[in-house]
């Protein structure tokens, strides 16, 4: 019965059904309470990076490499187990993703400093924004506080959001598992401090190179979606801000998504952001009006229906990439046991 829900014999719609799943446990239950998997790496990481850190590229490389493939290939030997076990493939697959997803905990936090700033608790919003951004909170006002939770909403709606997804279609729970490694490796050491300058350049590039295609569909898609915010169409001014201004931006990617957002929300974004002793100024993005309380909110649920969007666009691509694949595989499209089928 699993094999028939899966709708081919063997594997194919694994990754597919994997993808919607894991979706639906972050939009149901956002991210696991104890024992995640993320922290976890995360303190591996950390530990691994206090022996062996030098103020070094060829150091930061080698650390990021070892660590990055070291997940990737504990995800392809797990799943490479699983290849003629449609059901346990489609579970391990949801679990992944699930796991690597965080648009539900995103959302939380960027409502939770709106709900401040509307009650006019800034000292609050204060408190609750390093949760979700990395700019200093002290002295920031009500407008700088929206914008920041607005700005990072966008951001993250890529890396937290769209970058997972899009790799599972691709590499399957592999995929998924390696750009959550990497994209936590650029959150801890890809900075431009003294410390992490030379150290963190190759983790901060390969979450560059990983999440370049995932803000391109990120920002395409909050452009489509942005009448159901009550923003612009497709088609205007958000496509213009992005060609014109995203690029401008100090970061490839972040800069596309929060041009988008701004386009789209009719916001404008961008300016001076402090992080520590560091001042970045960073390029304003649309012409319309400071963001506010409402905002951000809006900004929260056009995250979530490009999540939901790019959902959508994963699982039929991962479904097209193995169905392509096993049209050309003898014994139907599972393909003999024991063939290779390509990527899942």
């Amino acid at each position: 019965m699993a094999d028939r829900l899966l709708l081919v014999r063997g594997s194919a719609g694994a990754v597919a059904l994997g993808l919607l799943a894991g979706a639906l446990a972050d939009a149901a239950f956002g991210d696991p309470r104890r024992g995640h998997p993320v922290a976890g790496f995360g303190r591996l990481a950390a530990a691994l990076e206090s022996r062996v850190w030098r103020p070094s590229r060829l150091a930061g490389t080698g650390y990021a490499v070892v660590l990055v493939g070291a997940v990737g290939a504990g995800a392809f030997l797990a799943d490479s187990r699983l290849r003629a076990r449609p059901a346990g493939r489609a579970l391990l697959v949801g679990t992944v993703t699930w796991a690597a997803l965080g648009g539900r905990s995103l959302a939380r936090a960027a409502l939770d400093v709106a709900g401040a700033v509307r009650a006019g608790d800034l000292e609050a919003a204060r408190r609750l924004l390093p949760a979700l951004a990395g700019r200093d909170p002290r002295g920031l006002d009500a407008s700088e506080l929206c914008r920041a939770a607005v700005e990072s909403v966008a951001e993250n709606t890529a890396d937290a959001v769209v970058g997972p997804l899009l790799w599972g279609a691709v590499a399957g729970p592999t995929g998924v598992a390696a750009y959550r490694a990497a994209n936590t490796l650029d959150a801890m050491v890809g900075h431009r401090s003294h410390r992490y300058r030379r150290f963190g350049w190759a983790a901060a590039r390969l979450d560059d190179l990983l999440t370049w295609p995932a803000a391109r569909l990120g920002a395409g898609l909050a452009c489509a979606l942005a009448p159901a915010v009550r923003g612009e169409p497709s088609g205007g001014p958000g496509e213009e801000v992005v060609e014109a201004r995203g690029a401008a931006h100090p970061s490839p990617n972040a800069g596309r998504l929060e041009a988008a957002f701004a386009g789209a929300l009719g916001l404008r974004l961008g300016g001076r952001n402090r992080y520590g002793d560091r001042v970045e100024d960073r390029p304003v993005l649309g012409a319309g009006p400071p963001a506010g309380p409402d905002d951000v909110v809006r900004a929260a649920r056009l995250s979530a229906l490009v999540g939901a969007a790019a959902t959508g666009l994963a699982a039929a691509g991962a479904l097209a990439l193995r169905a392509g694949g096993a049209r050309g595989c003898p014994g139907g499209a599972g393909g003999a046991r024991g063939t290779p089928r390509g990527r899942r």
